[in-house]
């Protein structure tokens, strides 16, 4: 079918850039597999249920961007990326900031996908409650990150678990994380719902998902 090729596509270039950046990154192997592994999961999740509940483009092209942000920081990690190092001298900073690009891309981009099954598969329907409740999914997500976080430090090597929470000795790093996280999710759902609801609109009907009316 058609309407598979884009994340075939999708589906081939997460393995390519997958097998590139874990076979030596300088942050280290258990470093890109902490980082990414959750990314990757997501994705196999995704896999299994596109014939039976096929997403739409927008979410799939959304998974491999935020998938993208996961490796390079797994890649490198997220105090030493080239990009943050090259904005914190332009800019005069007076830390890395990679960070904060991605726990901002954990709330714009699981938005879509926390959107798109709540209003497939509930009878939630659009309006204020759909936006609270959203918001509020993707502000609980980032703060289970942080957590999950922390526990990680806990267990690993001392060095892998410091580069893998990456504070860079701001004290409020966990508080600004769940707050970009949250603002990543207002933007989604403030700015493209519409485009959004377009890409959802082409899903083509599958037995056994319940599709609203005007979707």
């Amino acid at each position: 079918m058609t309407y598979y090729r884009l994340p075939a596509v999708l589906l081939v270039l997460t393995v390519l850039l997958s097998l590139a950046t874990f076979i030596d990154p300088p942050a280290g192997r258990l470093n890109w597999f902490l980082e990414v592994g959750p990314g990757l999961i997501g994705i196999a999740l995704l896999v299994a249920t596109a014939r039976r509940f096929p997403m739409s483009h927008l979410v799939y092209v959304c998974c491999f961007a935020h998938l993208c942000i996961l490796m390079y920081g797994g890649y490198y990690t997220y105090a030493a990326t080239p990009l943050g190092n090259w904005a914190k001298e332009s800019f005069d900073l007076v830390r890395n900031h990679y960070d904060r690009v991605g726990h901002l891309a954990l709330g714009l981009f699981p938005a879509f996908t926390i959107r798109e099954i709540l209003l497939r598969l509930t009878p939630l329907q659009r309006g204020g409650w759909l936006f609270f409740i959203i918001v509020s999914i993707v502000l609980a997500i980032g703060a289970f990150w942080e957590l999950l976080e922390w526990w990680v430090s806990l267990i690993v090597a001392a060095d892998v678990g410091q580069a893998y929470l990456g504070s860079q000795g701001d004290v409020w790093d966990a508080q600004w994380d769940m707050f970009l996280a949250m603002v990543g999710g207002i933007i989604s759902l403030g700015f493209f719902s519409g485009v959004h609801d377009w890409s959802m609109a082409r899903i083509p009907a599958v037995i056994g998902t319940r599709r609203k009316s005007g979707e």
